[in-house]
């Protein structure tokens, strides 16, 4: 089977240059080692040093130098807005510190789609509307450790295993 060991970032290089072509969730698109089918049948193992995320638009280099492009599935999301910045920017912190993977796009945040989230959205008084889009959340100030499928949700706190302080003598565990 061959292997993809190279990243090439977008822009890098030109899709007509592409072998194949794989179309992936945000999950599937944070990975070390993975086997994939492009979409004209290519099979081949996602095979790097450490997980990374792979963007919308980046080629992955195989082994016999031919590339595959990547491409960002539509997945379900939540919209957020808010009537003003200020507004929005409180609506960030709140996501923020349940430690959501969230994409900040303009006048909009991007989060997965979960319930009691979305409960908690409305009740702050945000917009909230569920769409189908390709999720590209920020990486956050230590890397793309919260990005991992495997981080969990706000409402598991108690499953994890760090502590933190969020201030006015407030901390919990991670």
């Amino acid at each position: 089977m061959l292997r993809a060991t190279t990243i090439l970032p977008a822009g890098s290089w030109t899709i007509d240059a592409a072998r194949d072509t794989v179309t992936l969730t945000f999950d599937d698109r944070f990975r070390r080692r993975k086997a994939y089918t492009a979409e004209a049948g290519l099979a081949f193992l996602l095979d790097l040093p450490e997980a990374t995320v792979l963007r919308d638009g980046d080629a992955l280099r195989l082994d016999d130098g031919s590339l595959v492009a990547v491409r960002a599935a539509p997945e379900p999301l939540i919209e957020v807005t808010a009537g003003e910045a200020i507004g929005l920017a409180r609506l960030a912190w709140h996501l923020g510190n349940r430690h959501l993977p969230a994409e900040i796009d303009g006048a909009r945040i991007l989060i997965r789609h979960d319930h009691v989230i979305e409960i908690m959205l409305r009740g702050l008084g945000a917009g909230v509307r569920e769409v189908m889009a390709p999720f590209n959340p920020e990486g956050g100030a230590y890397g793309e450790h919260n990005r991992a499928a495997s981080h969990p949700h706000a409402h598991h706190h108690d499953d994890h295993e760090h502590p933190h302080d969020h201030g006015d003598g407030h901390t919990h565990h991670h």
